[in-house]
């Protein structure tokens, strides 16, 4: 069953005493459960922005311990910073991870604001998925009139809190809680001092656009609507909302910008529009960052939308990808970029998981020759068929790359951005095969002392030995998807490449192989004698399959480079 995560990133009100953040952060990882992702503090914007990940009843009681800790630790009466605030813990929202749906996780984000309003005495208005009011789920629009407006505005009737008491509170001030899709906070930096620049290029940018107004077009009288409302000019991007600032820290105007659904509108096409306004007002973008974290799939998409714009082919690795992204967005500019601890899947990742394919040639050979019986055939056939792979992939960027071939870049990339996704899947495989193995040895170590454990034992046991067979012929199916690829590369690329092509389908070739084999001695354990035979039999018939297009391919090979 899949882990529930609920990701928690609240906003305190401090970014320069670092001392006091510790002290917030120390409260939130007393909690059993939580992991602290990214601690983000930012002088000019005295604002830190956390994140944490845990399961949801862990995230709701470290939320409530850091607001708890906030308020008790920063007095707003004597806050200044140059981004919009209200509160000590300014914003604290709630996003599904895994596992949990956004409905339950805006369930939990009430939870945690009816226990701050109760129970701390500070006043608490919901947001986004957790707000019902459709006045009340924008989180502009609450926080609107800030710290200092709020004394006032908390006593009209609209703008009574969801929880707590309708007396601001003088020195936590309020805080906005609820459950809203991944959020990137995003800043664009200019080669200019000028906040209205900035300002002017977020008006472009932002789907709120700006008002129109009669005569001058920046100091002009607002035009309304017969309903009185501002009329407005949209502006280019759906999602985004944006402002132009000046941060003293980096003597530098910005667009700080929200991406509020980076699949509807990408991080890299915030970045071009951007890039497009500043030009058409005489300034230029120098670069960007990203506060707090950010999910992969956007740095992947941006890797290879710059990538398509050099003419490259954009199946190369993952790695490879990210690098292209930073370095074209310019998220290097004003501190080093470590995708490790800035993109949330890495930061999620169990490093355990990849404990085979994180060492060196050299050091996997040693382990595999060691007197330990993992990783053993069915992890070495993995790692050979990965290499397989690998190298139709590779004569696919050659191909894609090759002088005088310019116009078939379109034919060979698709076929790399192929050859890294089954790539990835078979690197996968070499550990999850000495996973299985050792869940079979964990099974052979469980107590049998009395009937009740024998039978527990046993159907460890079994259990494990199936998984242990499906690795395998998840292997074979995996390479088997690989065989066009390098037929392909065969037939129709880089001609001084054809030597590779044909070490990759020999690679190929040995680990279907291996993986049979695996198969066939694993199945021979089992007691369900018939998933067994079902599960031989598909497996013989793709492997003796593969295998005769395989050699015929490695014939071919043979016979072209004998000339």
């Amino acid at each position: 069953m899949q882990k529930r995560l609920i990701e928690c990133v609240p906003n305190f009100s401090e970014g320069r005493d670092m001392a006091v953040i510790e002290q917030i952060t120390n409260a939130i990882e007393s909690v059993d459960g939580i992991r602290l992702l990214d601690v983000d503090p930012g002088k000019a914007t005295n604002r830190t922005v956390v994140t944490f990940v845990g399961e949801p009843e862990a995230v709701v009681q470290a939320a409530f311990l850091g607001i708890q800790k906030a308020s008790e630790l920063i007095n707003m009466a004597n806050h200044k910073g140059e981004h919009p605030r209200m509160g000590a813990t300014d914003v604290c929202p709630l996003i599904p991870i895994s596992g949990i749906s956004m409905e339950e996780t805006a369930e939990y984000a009430k939870m945690l604001a009816r226990k701050v309003g109760t129970e701390l005495h500070i006043p608490i208005y919901l947001y986004e998925a957790a707000q019902e009011n459709e006045n009340r789920k924008n989180l502009s629009v609450i926080r609107a009139g800030e710290y200092e407006g709020f004394f006032d505005k908390i006593k009209l009737p609209e703008w009574k809190p969801d929880f707590g008491p309708d007396e601001f509170h003088t020195s936590a001030g309020g805080t906005v809680i609820g459950a809203r899709d991944f959020l990137i906070a995003y800043n664009v930096n200019l080669n200019s001092k000028s906040t209205r620049i900035a300002n002017r290029i977020a008006f472009d940018i932002r789907e709120a656009g700006r008002v129109v107004r009669e005569g001058n077009p920046y100091s002009g009288k607002i035009k309304t609507d017969a309903n009185g409302e501002p009329v407005r000019i949209p502006g280019k991007l759906k999602n985004v909302k944006a402002i132009g600032w000046y941060i003293e820290e980096y003597q530098m105007a910005q667009i700080s910008i929200n991406l509020t659904n980076f699949r509807n509108t990408a991080l890299h096409t915030v970045f071009e529009e951007c890039r497009k306004s500043a030009d058409e007002r005489g300034a230029r973008v120098t670069g960007s960052e990203l506060v707090g974290l950010v999910p992969l799939q956007p740095m992947l998409d941006a890797g290879k939308y710059f990538l398509e714009k050099q003419g490259l082919s954009v199946g190369v690795s993952e790695e490879d990808l990210i690098w292209t992204a930073v370095k074209s967005m310019g998220l290097d500019e004003l501190g080093p970029f470590d995708p490790n601890k800035k993109i949330i899947e890495y930061l999620l990742k169990n490093i355990a998981d990849e404990k085979l394919i994180s060492l060196s040639v050299k050091e996997f050979a040693n382990v595999t020759a060691s007197d330990s019986p993992a990783p053993g055939g069915g992890s070495v056939a993995a790692a050979v068929g990965s290499f397989g792979i690998a190298l139709g992939t590779m004569v696919a960027n050659l191909s894609a790359s090759k002088r005088g071939w310019e116009e078939r870049v379109a034919e060979f990339s698709p076929w790399a951005e192929k050859g890294q996704k089954i790539k990835s899947r078979m690197l996968f495989l070499v550990d999850e095969d000495t996973r299985s193995f050792n869940a079979i040895m964990e099974g052979f170590g469980m107590p049998k002392d009395t009937d009740e454990q024998k039978v527990a034992r046993k159907k460890q046991i079994q259990a494990a030995s199936k998984f242990a067979t499906e690795i395998p012929y998840t292997t074979l199916e995996t390479a088997a998807e690989a065989i066009p690829l390098i037929r392909e590369m065969v037939e129709k690329g880089n001609p001084n490449s054809l030597s590779d092509a044909g070490v990759g389908a020999a690679c190929l070739l040995t680990a279907m192989q291996g993986a049979w084999m695996n198969v066939l001695i694993n199945a021979q354990s089992l007691d369900d004698k018939n998933w067994a035979s079902e599960i031989t039999i598909k497996a013989e018939k793709l492997f003796q399959d593969s295998r005769k297009q395989l050699n015929q391919i490695i014939d071919g090979v043979e016979t072209r480079l004998r000339g």
